[in-house]
């Protein structure tokens, strides 16, 4: 007798444990480490994830698993073991560790619907057994699939029967989620093999052109053919056909039909001649990739080096080993340009998983994986799990990018997940940007990971012109609208030659605040402490924390006023103002209001593609990663909007954002110019981005990080408290923060408690303790049980703690 050890799913602390369970004799051959059972848990049923087998239990009457929930586990035992460690590390439960990494389709309720395999026509081949023979028919005739209850009801048939028939191929699987996902059916047709089609003609009717024209169809062209694609061809109708099958002279099947989340046809293209530089960095990968150990390289490439060939290539070196690749992008809107690329030169087994696709598209896409269909996946942060099972090669493309840290629990980086992924397999992690985060550039200059630079662009093409304009003086010579004269004159020409520009605004909406000019209140919102932003398409005063919104009011909601302006702009009003001062002009608008629909990040480049812009105006979305050839002009319409956060970073995300936005002009035979508007231009890390100073910058930063010690000369824990009643959340804030200081050793440095920058979000009141410490310290121990000691002081209170290692916000 086997016993399983399974983690419920129960979220609570109390729980986040394995418990262990018998298995069923029955159950023996389906139990696997990652598949998900149900499980009786106190007087319930509840679902589980098995995370170990063992021959004893820890306790004695344990109870038996009741029904294997997967025909095929969806995690395997590496991406377990991943779970178990992401929980300690990210103070999370293992259930939710263990669901993060697997499709939202298969966390909900599905059915188990079973379909012809890729190897039914090979049936004959087989000495079928009666119950096999029955259940074989049973999924041919059945239309949009058999379920496992029905299928399991036919006599004879078992579930250890349906998993062989499962991995020969002749079966296969699919989770049909209520209506949320179903597996794609088509419908094929073609000729049945009783009688030839020659003589078949004989017993149709002289008057039934249609059907006649079909069976001479199939005499010409014998294989099966999709039945919509048949009805196009010869211009007939359903019934046409179906009078044909129900005389047996045609066969239909239904066959799944995988949702491809990007349609277009791509041509295939071959590798490029490297540079030098490129040839060196992509030696030092496939050098590592051939020891089969784990490796971390930093690929720090200018804009326009050549990147993405240097990846193309070293994944062509680690599939060329029979292993996998993994390329996380951290915009979605990224994604269609780079699954072009990635297409171009590995056609179908490239799968794409983000959250910007369907549902259905996502599980798909994921299942090809599972399969063994696809070798290389392209996605956003949660791709870092695709279940691969030799990988190679995990790419992190932009790796300073916050995008890729979580920011609900577990909250983990894509970055440490994918070295951690590497450690298992002896795989090579190559993280790639043009501005390395401080600490990763730290890490690289102090031998802890392979430097890699890129220090010219491909065909030794210049770059761009950096003209920085102090917006103070432009308000001294009575200019006081948001384009400067300099930008002013360069996007005129820029238009009349027919070329494009990119113009970045960290900022959406029309205004950022509303004003009274009476009496000097600015409208906030109900439920968070920061101010409404006007979006004019709706005319609404819209929250960006909680999502509230209301119609503009017409007098001051505090002194009954009238005299409220709008202050502040945001990408709207740069789009209005365009419009006005350049009549004529095509402007493509990117931001989170323009881009909510499904596929609307690929339409609106292609169409800027296409040029059928002018303008390519954006937030952060447009800042990185993309590549037009007639981009010559990039202009910064503030940038200091960063610079000024309450945020240690600040002055490294504002030299990032310059450095990639810049980055996107001249990247091709015409020269490229960046116009940047500032307050600050005396500021180093606006100075250094407009001057290529990436070393001098990086040594500045570095400089004031060590004073004040900041990482990457220490590691941070933020522990974030949130409570309707400000009373209580700032009573728990300072018992956990007093308990901190008692268990935790004396060199770990508490900060706190404090209030948030923004005290209050979605009607909860914020405190926050920060915790220094030196990386190689271990203080989850200390953490837990401080966390223990608040929630045992307030067990009846509506008391969130949210413990965030590496945290990347600190509003």
């Amino acid at each position: 007798m086997k016993f399983a050890s399974v983690v419920v799913d129960v979220p609570s602390r109390g729980t986040d444990r394995p418990f262990d369970y018998e298995i069923p004799e029955e159950l023996a051959d389906q139990v696997e480490v990652g598949c998900r059972v149900h499980v009786p848990f106190g007087s319930r049923i509840v679902q589980g994830y098995v995370v170990s087998l063992r021959p004893q239990p820890e306790v004695a009457n344990v109870r038996p698993i009741r029904e294997v929930i997967d025909l095929l586990p969806p995690l395997n035992e590496e991406l377990v073991k991943l779970a178990e460690w992401m929980s300690k590390y990210y103070f999370s439960t293992r259930l939710a560790a263990l669901e993060v990494m697997i499709p939202s389709a298969l966390r909900a309720r599905y059915d188990k619907i079973l379909i012809p395999g890729s190897n039914v026509v090979e049936e004959g081949a087989y000495l079928l057994g009666e119950a096999e023979r029955q259940l074989m028919e049973a999924v041919q005739r059945a239309r949009t699939g058999l379920s496992l209850k029905k299928a399991e009801a036919i006599e004879g048939v078992t579930r250890s029967l349906i998993r062989k028939l499962i991995r020969e191929k002749r079966l296969d699987v699919v989770e049909r989620v209520r209506d949320k996902v179903a597996p794609k059916k088509v419908t094929w047709v073609k000729p049945a093999e009783s009688v030839p089609l020659d003589e078949q003609m004989s017993r149709i009717p002289a008057n039934a052109h249609k059907q006649r024209a079909i069976v001479q169809y199939f005499v010409k062209h014998p294989e099966p053919v999709m039945l919509s694609e048949l009805l196009t061809a010869l211009k007939a109708t359903r019934s046409s056909v179906m009078r044909l099958v129900e005389a047996g002279i045609l066969v239909c099947e239904i066959r799944e039909q995988m949702r491809t989340p990007y349609h277009r046809r791509v041509v295939q293209d071959q590798p490029l001649p490297l540079t030098e530089e490129q040839d060196a960095a992509l030696q030092a990968i496939v050098t590592r990739l051939e020891s089969r150990e784990a490796h971390t390289l930093l690929l720090h490439g200018v804009t326009g080096s050549g990147k993405t060939e240097v990846y193309l290539q070293a994944i062509d070196a680690s599939l060329a080993q029979g292993r996998e690749a993994i390329v996380l992008v951290p915009e979605i809107s990224l994604t269609p340009q780079m699954v072009e690329r990635f297409k171009a030169r590995f056609g179908e087994r490239v799968a794409v998983m983000h959250s910007g696709l369907s549902q259905g598209e996502r599980y798909d896409e994921w299942r090809k994986v599972v399969n063994g269909a696809v070798q290389v996946v392209i996605g956003a942060r949660s791709a870092v799990f695709a279940p691969f099972r030799n990988l190679g090669l995990i790419i992190v493309d932009e790796e300073h990018e916050s995008s890729y840290k979580q920011d609900e629990t577990p909250r983990y980086h894509a970055r440490d997940v994918a070295v951690k992924r590497a450690a298992h397999f002896g795989a090579v992690t190559v993280l790639g940007s043009a501005t390395p985060s401080v600490e990763s550039y730290y890490r690289a200059k102090t031998g802890k990971m392979v430097y890699l630079p890129l220090k010219q662009r491909v065909q030794g093409r210049p770059f761009p012109d950096i003209h920085i304009v102090d917006m103070r003086h432009e308000l001294d010579a009575g200019n006081r609208s948001m384009f400067s004269r300099k930008l002013t004159e360069a996007l005129t020409a820029c238009v009349e030659r027919g070329e494009q520009a990119v113009l970045f605004l960290n900022r959406r909406g029309y205004s950022t605040f509303v004003l009274c000019r009476q009496c000097g209140a600015n409208v906030e919102c109900p439920h968070c402490d920061i101010s409404l932003t006007y979006h004019r398409v709706n005319r609404t005063l819209r929250c960006h924390y909680c999502g509230f919104a209301q119609a503009v009011p017409d007098q001051c909601p505090h002194c009954g006023s009238d005299h409220i302006r709008y202050f502040g702009a945001g990408t709207q009003k740069v789009e209005q103002e365009l419009a006005k001062r350049f009549p004529g002009l095509r402007i493509i608008r990117m931001d989170v209001d323009t881009t909510g629909r499904k596929g609307a990040h690929e339409k609106l480049l292609t169409a800027f593609r296409e040029k059928k812009a002018d303008v390519l105006l954006g937030t952060q979305m447009i800042a990185k990663g993309l590549d037009f050839p007639d981009v010559t002009l990039v202009g910064v319409i503030a940038a200091d909007t960063v610079l000024n956060l309450p945020d240690f970073r600040a002055a490294e995300r504002t030299f990032q954002l310059l450095t990639q936005v810049g980055g996107r002009a001249g990247r091709h035979a015409r020269p490229g110019r960046v116009v940047i508007q500032t307050y600050n231009p005396e500021h180093y890390s606006i100075e250094m981005a407009a001057n290529y100073a990436a070393t001098a910058f990086y040594r500045k930063e570095c400089q004031a990080r060590m004073k004040k010690h900041y990482p990457p000369f220490c590691s941070l824990i933020a522990i974030k408290f949130s409570h309707p009643d400000q009373a209580t959340v700032m009573k728990a804030s300072q018992r956990i923060t007093d308990a901190l200081k008692q268990y935790l050793p004396r060199e770990a440095e508490v900060l706190g408690p404090v209030r948030a920058p923004v005290f209050r979000a979605r009607d909860r009141y914020r405190m926050q303790t920060m915790i220094k410490y030196k990386g190689g310290k271990d203080l989850s121990a200390a953490i837990n049980r401080a966390r223990e000691t608040a929630e045992a002081s307030f067990p009846a209170g509506d008391l969130r703690i949210v413990i965030d290692r590496d945290p990347y916000v600190l509003l």
